[in-house]
């Protein structure tokens, strides 16, 4: 008997398209939303954050929703709450707030439950279709950012949120069939709800996603200021931006494949490099100039590192869980804490540069966190599953 509907792995396709672009494509226009809302551009700032602290507070609501409403409808209902909220956000500042407190939650719900429902769909196919939504993903911020600008140009800031809106509300049209075929995660009797935060494996694998996050964030927030406080042009602290988000391309692509295929020491290797690269580009930062190639390499060692391991910890919520409901959990509770990580570091890392003048403190902080990373890593890596 068919356990998916023919519109799954559409459905998976433009659930990733839609897992990003919603709301980071809105600070390349921040400028326009705040004229057109009467309001400073500083007083928008927190549009950046929301959406993590969505994550962080709602992850963990994420598995018991699904055990309630089912997987597909509660995918369903997330994305018709995220057209809902996307579209209101052109009425006032209220609104904007509110629509983008919506869009967190129900991405947080998907960013949890995708390799749930992926496990319940077509569990033969977890590495491939986690290629699929993260390629998606990655394609569509990347499409969306370079033409917000024009499009907005063409239209208004308002024209351009009302077609993201459009985006989101054809990939809940596609998504629709696929409630027909509703999975049910369901709890064994052994399995506590707090057994998770008890465990030391469950919190090695939430230390390491939660700095993963917290590079990823960190990196993309300041690496373009450093540059051009180094001496680089604005233009050119730009183009290194966008080359730092495109290099997750092909890591989309081959890590999930990899990560399923390759056991043991040849992908302890393979992590060892990526994590190695992460930090190598790390310690860079106390080196800095105003050299073009020195930031493109910084960009592309921290890029390489962030790239492959956040596939890599996708695939793992399915590979070291035996059920749709042990995923759900155990990303659930990753995700939460992680996203908490993510948007506290940024912040901090900001104001040490404020409190003392220089880079250097947050930098030995960070290298610290990012060796704490990885020794994370591989402590969960020595154990072939999380919940036993």
């Amino acid at each position: 008997m068919k356990k998916h509907s023919l519109f799954f792995v559409p459905g998976i396709v433009l659930v990733g398209t839609v897992l990003r672009i919603p709301f980071t494509t809105i600070p390349t226009i921040l400028t326009e939303v705040a004229d057109g809302l009467g309001v400073s551009v500083s007083s928008l700032g927190i549009l950046t954050s929301i959406p993590l602290i969505m994550f962080a507070t709602c992850s963990s609501l994420a598995p018991k929703l699904a055990e309630k409403f089912g997987l597909e409808k509660l995918f369903t209902m997330v994305l018709l709450t995220m057209v809902v909220g996307s579209a209101m956000r052109i009425f006032n500042l209220p609104a904007l707030y509110l629509g983008t407190m919506l869009l967190g939650a129900g991405i947080a719900m998907m960013n949890v439950l995708l390799p749930s429902i992926i496990q319940a769909n077509q569990p033969e196919r977890v590495g491939v279709l986690t290629a699929v939504y993260t390629t998606a993903m990655g394609l569509a911020s990347a499409v969306a950012s370079s033409v917000a600008v024009p499009i907005a140009s063409a239209t208004s800031w308002k024209g351009l949120i009302l077609i993201l809106s459009a985006i989101v509300f054809i990939a809940f049209l596609i998504w629709l069939p696929n409630t027909t075929f509703n999975h049910y995660p369901k709890k064994s009797q052994k399995e506590q709800n707090g057994s998770l935060w008890k465990s030391k494996k469950a919190w090695g694998l939430l230390v390491f996603g939660g700095l993963q996050s917290l590079m990823f964030y960190t990196a993309l927030t300041w690496l373009p200021t450093m540059a051009t406080q180094a001496g680089l042009s604005a233009e050119a602290a730009g183009l290194l931006a966008s080359i730092y988000s495109l290099i997750s391309l092909p890591f989309s692509v081959v890590v999930p494949y990899l990560t399923e295929k390759w056991q043991g020491r040849k992908r302890q290797v393979a992590l060892a490099l990526v994590s190695l690269s992460g930090i190598l580009g790390i310690a860079l930062l106390f080196f800095q100039n105003a050299s073009f190639t020195y930031w493109l390499t910084v960009n592309l060692l921290i890029g390489v590192a962030v790239s492959a391991l956040f596939p890599y910890l996708l695939v793992i919520y399915s590979l070291k869980t035996d059920t749709p409901d042990q995923t759900a959990r155990l990303s659930g509770m990753v995700q939460s804490g992680g996203y908490l990580l993510a948007a506290f570091g940024p912040t901090l890392f900001g104001l040490s540069f404020e409190a003392f003048g220089s880079w250097n403190i947050a930098l030995i902080i960070w290298l610290l966190l990012s060796i704490v990373m990885t020794a994370a890593l591989f402590y969960t890596e020595k154990f072939d599953k999380i919940i036993d």
